[in-house]
């Protein structure tokens, strides 16, 4: 099975533009930045809740824990939110009800929490109509590890943010490119 493409800047850009246009802007902006940002998989997105990103008093947290039943693997993990997610999130606050902590934090059409299905569906719609072949909802993910690799983040940190058992899974999602390749002989 090929692996989700990564994209560059330009790319995320082109795709965060796009989501302006779509019905619903503010929720579909925030979804691609959980993916690219906190490198979340489609299944962990869809089953976000109000109360784990807001506090009781309606302030974006600076880390929350994901359920167990949240993630793959039925495993607790924290994710960490960097300020442009947390500014993302409190723009995205002004658009949703933060009463109820249990509410969807990105309600489906229907009203109520996206399923993985319909949660990959939308990152293919949105991928699809940005010409962007070979991405999917495991872009974003591919892409917030590789990038952090880039910057010298080691792999046993890489594996504990993406919540992998195995630093040898987390190894398969760092790209490699041409001008990583260029970079790195320049360093003798």
């Amino acid at each position: 099975m090929r692996q989700a493409q990564t994209l560059n800047e330009a790319q995320l850009r082109r795709v965060l533009h796009y989501c302006r246009s779509r019905r619903h802007p503010e929720r579909d902006e925030t979804i691609v930045l959980v993916s690219f940002l906190a490198g979340l998989r489609a299944k962990e997105i869809a089953a976000l809740k109000v109360g784990d990103v807001y506090d009781v008093g309606g302030a974006v947290r600076e880390q929350f824990v994901l359920a167990a039943e949240q993630s793959k693997g039925g495993k607790t993990r924290t994710v960490f939110l960097n300020q442009r997610l947390r500014r993302a999130f409190a723009d995205y606050a002004a658009t949703i009800k933060l009463d109820n902590p249990a509410h969807p934090l990105f309600a489906s059409q229907k009203g109520g929490h996206f399923s993985a299905n319909t949660m990959c569906q939308l990152f293919m719609e949105i991928y699809r109509a940005c010409g962007l072949k070979g991405a999917s909802s495991h872009s974003g993910r591919r892409t917030y590890i590789t990038r952090l690799a880039n910057k010298g983040v080691g792999v046993r940190l890489l594996a504990e943010l993406a919540g992998h058992s195995h630093i040898s899974t987390t190894q398969r999602y760092i790209d490699v490119n041409v001008d990583q390749l260029r970079e790195a002989v320049e360093m003798l």
